[in-house]
């Protein structure tokens, strides 16, 4: 009898395991239009010369560096716990397997072999945005004209997500983490293993868990009274990307006068008093009484002023009230003389998400294809 259950068990086991296999090959056999390059584990192990060089390591396995054939640097992503359907690594081959834009990271290849899973993306030189907004160090700062480039690229890659292709891709995971720096410090949008599909014709998405990073989630996928679930949230998230990339969200938590307040409000009343803002670039916006670099200050309270407008409105609590990633790019790619200051939230998000601490978001706990940014942290 217990040799009778112990083989029951195993049946159903590899049964469990071989539908699982059967969904992704079912998926690749199906998708003809894919350009990826199928590697089999062994070349894996050959390219990446046996594992010896990690990069990174997060929830979902580890990042190597590797070199192709034709000694292309790659980055090779090592599945160590992928989902029980697969699901996580079909999004990623079917998202990135099918497009090619300049600021979506390209995918080489992949690998899959019964429990064995990886992808092979371009190698990434300067690493990820996190570390150029997390690092205060001077040598590892960007200046705030290179951030407002990298941001134009950012919303560009978005918007091609939502307008450009034939189906509509929903991030839902942007982040610094996620975007990736090629060696002239063009960004790329990476990791969709959250990504989800619809048709271009829809207006509103349907989930049945929310999904993101905290601190990056749009609160509608907390609390569906606030509104529909769209591409709004991936433009909330870009709004947050665009208050790291200034140093705004950390700065003014850290300021002890302003920690009380939900940060954009200190910022509306910086405008309202016409004043400028306190950004994590400050040094390049000091005064200087040398007149030579008056035009340059004055460009960088430019940059500044632009970003954190676009900002403010792309973080609006109702998603109604946020515009679309076509019109963030135009905002981003013109001058100043038009922008307007959008409404003061009459709400936070905390307020917004009932602030229980209860709700639980689903998480790529990313791991960046990067180069050598001297940290495998979160």
């Amino acid at each position: 009898m217990p040799y009778m259950l112990a083989l029951l068990i195993y049946k159903l086991r590899r049964t469990r395991r071989s539908s699982k296999f059967d969904a992704i090959e079912g998926f690749l056999q199906s998708n003809n239009n894919l350009m990826p390059i199928r590697y089999s584990y062994s070349n894996i192990k050959t390219m990446t010369r046996g594992f010896r060089e990690k990069l990174g390591e997060g929830g979902y396995g580890s990042v190597y560096k590797g070199k192709l054939r034709s000694g292309h640097d790659v980055a090779v992503k090592v599945l160590s716990k992928p989902k029980e359907n697969g699901q996580d690594f079909i999004n990623e081959v079917a998202t990135i397997g099918r497009i090619h834009h300049v600021n979506v990271v390209n995918l080489v290849g992949y690998c899959v072999e019964r429990s064995k899973r990886a992808l092979v993306y371009d190698f990434m030189t300067n690493g990820s945005l996190d570390k150029y907004v997390r690092i205060r160090e001077r040598n590892n700062s960007l200046s705030l004209e290179k951030k407002c480039e990298i941001a134009i690229g950012v919303a560009r890659g978005i918007e091609y997500l939502h307008r450009g292709c034939d189906i509509q891709i929903l991030h839902f995971d942007i982040k610094p983490h996620n975007i990736l720096l090629d060696d002239n410090f063009t960004p790329k949008i990476s990791d969709f293993g959250l990504a989800k599909f619809y048709s271009t014709e829809k207006a509103t998405v349907t989930l049945t868990a929310a999904r993101g990073t905290i601190g990056y989630v749009a609160p509608e996928l907390i609390n569906r009274n606030i509104g529909d679930v769209s591409y709004k949230a991936d433009v909330y998230s870009f709004g947050m990307l665009l208050m790291e990339m200034l140093g705004l969200k950390r700065d003014i938590v850290a300021d002890k006068d302003e920690s009380s307040q939900y940060f954009p409000y200190w910022i509306y009343d910086h405008f309202n008093k016409g004043k400028d803002i306190e950004t994590g670039n400050a040094d390049e916006i000091e005064d200087n009484d040398d007149d030579d670099d008056d035009d340059e200050h004055e460009h960088a309270r430019t940059i500044t002023k632009k970003m954190t407008i676009v900002g403010l409105w792309c973080i609006q609590i109702s998603p109604v009230d946020r515009p679309s990633m076509s019109e963030v790019l135009k905002m981003l790619e013109n001058g100043n003389e038009n922008l307007e200051i959008p409404p003061r939230p009459s709400q936070s998000p905390q307020v917004a998400w009932n602030n229980d601490q209860t709700w639980e978001t689903m998480s790529t706990d990313s791991i960046a294809l990067l180069g050598d940014d001297g940290s495998n942290d979160e």
